[in-house]
């Protein structure tokens, strides 16, 4: 069979990744905005592969009880695959059973590539902001739509602006943006293709409520396309600069306003970081994580007079909650390699004598550490905690095992990603640490990501 091919076929699985499990002829088929139990109709998008294909879905034929009128009518799946928006690969799912799907996905990793039977998890929603009398301040929306406070959007060489259409680079114009808080949403509404350049185009709300429109034009072009004239299309601003009109050395910068510095609030404390920096993309996350990485602290305890890491620290959110939980004096260095968002960790961490903050590749501050450390010094960080918030690839083998080396009385791993986050688990336990608890928060809904704190000891016990 070929690309564009029409099959029926019956959904029996859940797979990493948002896509579901169908087979056909005994060849497994990844099938998209479908649900387990479905009897669907696909079409087929790949078909190279031996092992498997890939296809979507263009009509149910028996639904699941758990469809829903998806929660953006423009990825619907009466909507023609090729102008379905991505990012919502979930929204055609009631919220309950999205996470009862996660679950399955987390769990499955945790076996499979973790190599054991994983203790019960369950995927909770967002924490709400409460105040000391436990009043809510904030919580998830009913639906858990408006929660994302920042999107990138794409410009195209026609000038249309909007999301990438699902597994692909094809941009989608759409009318509403309903993950997206209201404010956000009405910015990206007044884009205009005519006023940026091809490229991407971030919307960033921070605790303040104002939205920065960050343009990220692509690129420069060079070789002989940048000797051409590179002159302005359909009234829109240039690609890039010519040679010939290339800023002198002595130009000052243009100001970017990815490097506004703006705040973030998490609890009674504020972060600073800059307006294209990393932060939390939930409205409810950071307090959400925060909460959830003190409670599991206060599991296992921590030793004011030990050392503790911070690694992958970005503006110091978790030294933070290291630093709360040993005391003041504690001493925590937070890890991290973009100079920027370490010179925001250490004006966030300032109120903690003991906690400092480095710029450095996690892998290569491992390496000095281990050879440079004394005998003291050692016994320091074993009595510490090692928290690691890697990025969605995860932390890999080497940093794994320079961690596990410096043999620290605790790990706590904060993921984004169920694989990643069970191979370097797998890692872990062969080196003698073994999970004492997982907890899975569902910070992304009607997308098929989650979130997951696991805290691993020597021996597997609390401490």
């Amino acid at each position: 069979m070929q690309p564009a091919d029409l099959l029926d076929l019956d959904v029996t699985g859940v797979a990493h990744g948002g896509v579901f499990v169908a087979r056909h002829e005994g060849r497994v088929v990844f099938v998209s905005d479908a649900i387990p139990g479905e009897r669907v109709r696909v079409r087929l998008t790949d078909t190279a592969k031996a092992s498997f294909w890939r296809a979507e879905t263009v009509e149910v034929l028996d639904a699941s009880p758990h469809r829903r009128p998806h929660v953006w009518a423009a990825a619907d799946v009466a909507v023609d695959p090729d102008d379905r928006p991505g990012g919502a690969d979930f929204g055609h799912i009631a919220l309950p059973h999205q996470r009862d799907l996660k679950q399955h996905v987390l769990l499955e990793a945790l076996e499979r590539f973790g190599g054991f039977t994983p203790p019960a998890v369950t995927v909770a929603g967002a924490t709400p902001v409460r105040a000391v009398d436990g009043a809510v301040l904030a919580e998830e929306t009913p639906d858990a739509t408006r929660w994302r406070t920042r999107v990138s959007l794409h410009v195209d060489a026609d000038g249309r602006v909007g999301p990438f259409a699902a597994r692909s680079h094809r941009v989608i114009p759409v009318e509403e943006l309903p993950l997206a808080t209201a404010e956000i949403e009405d910015a990206a509404r007044a884009l205009s293709g005519a006023d940026h350049a091809p490229g991407r185009i971030d919307l960033v709300q921070p605790a303040d409520g104002r939205v920065r429109v960050l343009p990220r034009p692509e690129p420069a072009r060079r070789g002989a396309e940048a000797r051409r004239p590179a002159g302005p299309r359909r009234g829109k601003r240039p690609r890039g600069r010519t040679a010939a009109s290339a800023p002198a050395a002595h130009t000052p910068a243009p100001h970017d306003p990815a490097r506004e510095v703006v705040l973030e609030r998490v609890g009674d404390r504020s972060f600073r970081v800059d307006a294209g920096g990393f932060w939390q993309v939930h409205r409810l996350a950071a307090h959400s994580l925060s909460a959830l990485v003190a409670d599991a602290l206060a599991d296992i305890g921590v030793d004011p007079d030990a050392h503790h890491l911070d690694l992958y620290g970005g503006v110091g959110l978790f030294a933070a909650a290291l630093a709360d939980a040993g005391g003041p004096a504690t001493r925590v260095t937070s890890v991290e390699s973009d100079p920027r968002a370490t010179e925001h960790a250490g004006e966030n961490l300032a109120a903690w004598v003991g906690a400092r903050a480095e710029t450095d590749r996690t892998e290569r501050y491992l390496t000095r550490l281990l050879a440079q450390a004394g005998a003291a010094e050692r016994a320091r960080l074993a009595h510490g905690v090692v928290l690691l918030d890697p990025p969605r690839a995860g932390a890999g083998r080497e940093v794994v095992e320079r961690v596990a080396a410096l043999s620290p009385a605790s790990v706590v791993y904060v993921a984004c990603d169920p694989v990643a986050l069970a191979r370097d688990v797998g890692t872990f336990r062969g080196h003698g640490y073994q999970p004492q608890r997982i907890d899975a928060l569902d910070l992304f809904p009607h997308s098929h990501h989650l979130e997951a704190v696991a805290v691993l000891s020597r021996d597997g016990r609390a401490r």
